[in-house]
């Protein structure tokens, strides 16, 4: 009985991969707006039917789509900062991570556009994709929490006071993060998380063309800025021997 139920697991764990591959196929090819289950079911060979024993809609292979994509992402930046090392200066892990983030995103450009591209029309996504989401995010705080925990974080100079309501926000972000980092920290740690995003989405979706052709050196250069508006600074923010991510 055991084995049986294993070959029935196996099987099941084949069929779902091979409608997810056929799922991100059609979205390179057509976008996540006109991805079809039923189109799925064609491709593959299956009724509509069989199908949906798998997914029961549209929105419930979005979401596998989309949680896969996420945590894609964040095993890349994890494994940047691992590799970088706990001893390595915070400003150079950083970096190592925001490259990695990069890097992934040039490689995925079709996984990319499904979390930070335009929004799915119908799709509203559910809590279960909030902690994929997140990872990037915490990796980037954890440097910062380490900064601060070994004394070389420092504040922003010249930042400006934060609007009450605003250090309200952080007040209450640093909470559940379980994070001591002051309100002032915390919003440059957005400020900066959101400018990371905000240079991979411009380089993925065209807006560098006949702008920004030193893609590498910019990539570089943008990401120190963005460690010292989180409040690190130091060397190691370059590029590494072999990046050419994007260029």
């Amino acid at each position: 009985m055991t084995v049986l139920r294993g070959a029935r697991e196996r099987a099941r764990a084949e069929v779902t991969a091979a409608i997810k591959e056929e799922a991100r196929r059609q979205l390179a090819e057509q976008g996540a707006a006109k991805l079809s289950l039923r189109a799925v079911a064609r491709e593959l060979g299956m009724v509509s039917s069989a199908l949906y024993r798998y997914f029961p809609s549209r929105d419930d292979l979005l979401t596998a789509l989309i949680i896969e994509a996420y945590d894609a992402l964040g095993a890349a930046a994890e494994e940047a900062l691992r590799s970088a090392g706990r001893t390595a200066p915070a400003v150079l892990r950083w970096s190592a991570v925001c490259r990695a983030v990069r890097g992934w995103a040039v490689a995925h450009p079709h996984e990319y556009a499904l979390i930070y591209g335009s929004p799915v029309p119908g799709y509203s996504a559910p809590q279960a994709t909030v902690g994929p989401a997140s990872r990037v995010g915490l990796v980037l705080a954890g440097i910062v929490g380490d900064a601060r925990a070994d004394g070389v974080l420092r504040e922003p100079d010249g930042a400006p006071a934060l609007p009450p309501a605003v250090r309200g926000d952080m007040d209450r972000l640093t909470a559940l993060l379980g994070t001591d980092l002051p309100a002032g920290t915390a919003a440059g740690l957005i400020t900066a998380w959101a400018g990371l995003f905000g240079l991979i989405s411009f380089e993925i979706f065209g807006q560098f063309h006949r702008m920004v052709d030193a893609r590498d050196a910019f990539f570089a250069s943008a990401v120190a800025q963005l460690a010292a508006g989180a409040g690190l600074s130091g060397p190691g923010t370059g590029t590494v021997p072999g990046d050419r991510a994007g260029s």
